[in-house]
Order: structure tokens, then C-alpha cells, then sequence
């Protein structure tokens, strides 16, 4: 038996009553959220084009939210990752940065669609799928990143695979094969930090649809290498370099302990690691400036201290860090959202708009911030920040995060469902909050409040 076979063979005799209830309760809230990151999307131009690659690849099966035409659960499941992805704005797991939500939610509600699956099965299928996402980031820690490679496209596959399995019945031999296939799919480079491209975004969905064609073909009797994870040439013997890898996380304490419990929730549309710094500098604005009435002008320089790991991807190269070009080189660089805080009080996604991005003021603010590292960090989003005043005596504030509560998620999707018809978003909140609706009904509540009339 391999790794694979083992996780399989739980999968397959997990029943949802065996999950417990706030485990379902999660999966309530991560549908809720991705619904309003989907919604979020449609409107930019990433979401304009995976909309038109629907329309050209339509097929049967599954809801396309924003089209009009019915799709095959494989595309579906890539447009609304993708879409769910396109805001840098869905969850994360800190020891991994695998965000598994985007894939996960999006894997469920086209394969839960097509089967009709109840409302139940959907929820527990994304416990699912977060647990096994959960564990395969943990074994790797950010080693992906560290090579050059986005962990969510490594591991999401997989995790798709576990979620399309689990809805589609699939027996433990058959969800094997599934995963098994999957760990063939994965992919996913940072290249994009090179120039802000839209393949990160990408990431997500094509892992989604990944792992929808992986169990498709395994319940055809498609064969997949059993040892996906633990050969010379496997997951992390190819990726890592590390075929030796410690697999016992894997399993170990499997039903007992929930490790997908343990993503959390943006608040801004940012890379997850800038999050606890936009906190530290709103907070710092608000009992700073507010009651000394004093401006940003006054701030002579400010150093953000965090795990080295981060530098690289929110602070290097320090140009496109100090002065973005594009939203996504916004997304990632620390100078420029806490700048933005700093100056407009708040991070959301108007700040990614290009007048924000190109404002003079964030853009002179954020050349008087600087990162560094401290090696003693790294087990979290942990960190300090250090401000100077021309004036005054300088502070520091001790930086990290905290899952947010269901209150914070809700006025969240408030927020991304902004401009679509409040009633009928309304109406998809309290399917989700309190209702219990089968998966086609939950996909045409949610194509209603996405897309009918304002």
C-alpha cells in the first residue's frame, strides 16, 4: 500500500456524518467567500477572457457563472478557479502558501452540479479536498516556492481530484488512480513575478480541471502511477529534489486531527504574507494620526521585519515593489499596500485600479519602506514594524495574523458582491448561512445573484 492508496482508501469510506459539524460549517463559509471572489472577478479583464474561452469551449453538465451557456464540469471547474484566483484574495495555509479554496470550491460545484450531489455531500467533499490539500503543502512546507514552483498548482490537482472523487463515488482503487493521475498534472511556475502575468491565476483552475479529468478518466478504469508521491520521480522527488520525503503527515492522525481547518481567510486582496502588516499600519494610522493629527508626510521611514522566506516575493526586485506597473506586481509588494493603507485607510480592490496603483503619494510613501529579514522568523506571517517620524518618537508593532470570524467573511462577500442584485445575494447568503440546497439548486441561486439584474 502507498501513500496514495492510504489516503484513498479513508477518503472512500468517509461518510459526512463522520465529519464533524464545524467542519461543515467551514465549508458553509469558504463557499460563501469563493462565491463572492468569483463575483469580484467577472468584471476584470482576466474574467472577460475566461468568460469568452467558456463560450467558444460550451458543453453540458455544469453552470458557468457569468455565461449564459452550459459547460462541461472540466471547464467549468477552470473558469471559476481561475476567476476565484483572479484577485489574490482567496485563503491560504501559511506552512504551504497553498491556497486551496479556489480550487477545492470550484472542483465541488461543477462535479457536485453534474451529480446533483446534496448539499451534505458538497460540503463534506470540501472538508475533503482541504484536508488532503492541507497535508500534501505541510509535507513540503514552501520548498515548492523556494524552487521556483506555485504550491497551489502542485498540489491542487491533487486535492481536486480528492474532491471530484469523493462526489463522484469513486471507490478507493478508482480514487487512487484519480490522484494518482493528478500528481501528472501538477504544475505551475512563478514566472509571473517577472512581469505581473496572468498565469498565476491560472494556476488554480487549471488545477480544478485537473483534478475533474483525473477522476473522469479513473472511473473508466484509467490506471495512475500508485507511487505519484513517494517514487524517485514522484511529487516531491521531482519537484523537491527530496524522494526520501517524511509521508507519515500524511495520514497520521487522519479524521482525527483536521488540517484543513487551518486556512485562512483574506481580508485584502494581497499575497496572504502582507496581511498582518496592512493590519499593523490601518491600526497605526488610526492611533497615530487620528489622535496626534498628524499625516503620512510625517513618516520618515518604516522597516517591515518578516521570515526570509517572504522576501522574495513581496520585496524583491524593490522597483516593481516601490512603483508596480500592474495589479498583479501590486498584489504582491508589501511597500505599496501598506502604503496604501497608510494613505487611503483602507486595502481593498480598489486598490488594485490603476489610478491607486500609479498615485504619487503611495508611490513616495512606499520608497520610504523597507524589508528586511530576520532568520529567527518563519513559522507564520509573523514579524515587526518599525516607524520613524521626522518628529516625534518612533513606535514599533509586533505583526501577525488571525483567522477572521464568519461576521468578517460575510461583510467580505457584501463587499465583492458590490453592484450585483442584493436581493438575490441575499437570498445565495442565507442558502449558504442557513439553507441546505442541492448543489444545481445552489449553482442557480448563486448564477442569479452573479448575474441578474442590479
Amino acid at each position: 500500500m502507498t501513500a496514495l492508496d492510504d489516503l484513498a482508501q479513508w477518503i472512500s469510506t468517509l461518510t459526512p456524518d463522520r465529519i464533524p459539524a464545524a467542519q461543515h460549517r467551514l465549508a458553509r463559509m469558504r463557499l460563501l467567500d469563493t462565491f463572492g471572489l468569483i463575483a469580484a472577478a467577472l468584471d476584470h479583464a482576466a474574467g472577460r477572457s475566461l468568460l469568452a474561452w467558456a463560450g467558444a469551449n460550451a458543453g453540458a453538465g455544469a453552470t458557468v457563472i457569468g455565461s449564459n451557456q452550459p459547460a462541461l464540469p472540466a471547464t467549468a471547474a477552470l473558469v471559476h478557479g481561475s476567476l476565484a484566483h483572479a484577485r489574490d484574495f482567496d485563503d491560504t495555509f501559511i506552512d504551504s502558501v497553498v491556497h486551496p479554496g479556489s480550487t477545492v470550491i470550484a472542483t465541488a460545484l461543477a462535479t457536485g452540479e453534474a451529480a446533483d450531489a446534496t448539499f451534505e455531500t458538497l460540503t463534506a467533499a470540501i472538508t475533503v479536498g482541504y484536508e488532503i490539500a492541507a497535508r500534501l503543502g505541510a509535507v513540503a512546507g514552501r520548498g515548492f516556492h523556494a524552487r521556483g514552483f506555485h504550491a497551489t498548482g502542485i498540489v491542487g490537482p491533487i486535492a481536486a481530484a480528492a474532491t471530484a472523487g469523493y462526489v463522484k463515488r469513486l471507490d478507493a482503487s478508482q480514487l487512487a488512480d484519480a490522484m494518482s493521475l493528478a500528481t501528472s498534472m501538477s504544475s505551475g511556475l512563478l514566472a509571473f513575478m517577472g512581469d505581473g502575468g496572468w498565469s498565476k491565476w491560472l494556476h488554480t483552475g487549471w488545477s480544478a480541471r485537473g483534478g475533474v479529468t483525473a477522476a473522469e478518466l479513473a472511473a473508466t478504469g484509467f490506471r495512475g502511477p500508485r507511487h505519484g508521491l513517494d517514487h524517485a520521480y514522484g511529487l516531491y522527488g521531482a519537484f523537491l529534489g527530496k524522494p526520501d520525503a517524511e509521508l507519515k503527515g500524511l495520514t497520521e492522525r487522519l479524521g482525527q486531527c483536521w488540517l484543513g481547518a487551518s486556512a485562512h481567510a483574506k481580508l485584502y486582496p494581497c499575497a496572504h504574507v502582507i496581511q498582518p502588516y496592512i493590519d499593523a499600519a490601518l491600526a497605526v494610522r488610526e492611533q497615530t494620526f487620528a489622535t496626534e493629527n498628524v499625516a503620512t508626510e510625517s513618516i520618515a521611514a518604516m522597516r517591515c521585519v518578516m521570515a526570509p522566506w517572504a522576501i522574495p516575493i513581496v520585496a524583491e526586485p524593490r522597483a516593481s515593489k516601490i512603483a508596480p506597473r500592474n495589479d498583479l506586481e501590486a498584489i504582491a509588494s508589501l511597500p505599496f499596500m501598506v502604503a496604501a493603507a497608510l494613505i487611503e485607510g483602507r486595502v481593498d480592490l480598489r486598490t488594485l485600479e490603476q489610478a491607486t496603483i500609479e498615485n504619487p503619494a503611495i508611490r513616495a510613501l512606499a520608497a520610504r519602506i523597507v524589508c528586511a529579514a530576520d532568520p529567527a522568523l518563519g513559522s507564520g506571517f509573523d514579524g515587526r514594524m518599525d516607524v520613524t517620524f521626522h518628529h516625534g518618537d518612533p513606535l514599533s508593532r509586533t505583526v501577525g495574523i488571525a483567522p477572521p470570524n464568519e461576521a468578517r467573511i460575510i461583510s467580505k462577500f457584501n463587499a465583492n458582491t458590490n453592484g450585483r442584485s442584493r436581493p438575490a445575494c441575499d437570498a445565495l447568503l442565507r442558502a449558504l448561512t442557513d439553507g441546505a440546497p442541492p448543489s444545481r439548486e445552489l449553482m442557480r441561486i448563486a448564477h442569479t445573484a452573479m448575474t441578474g439584474p442590479t
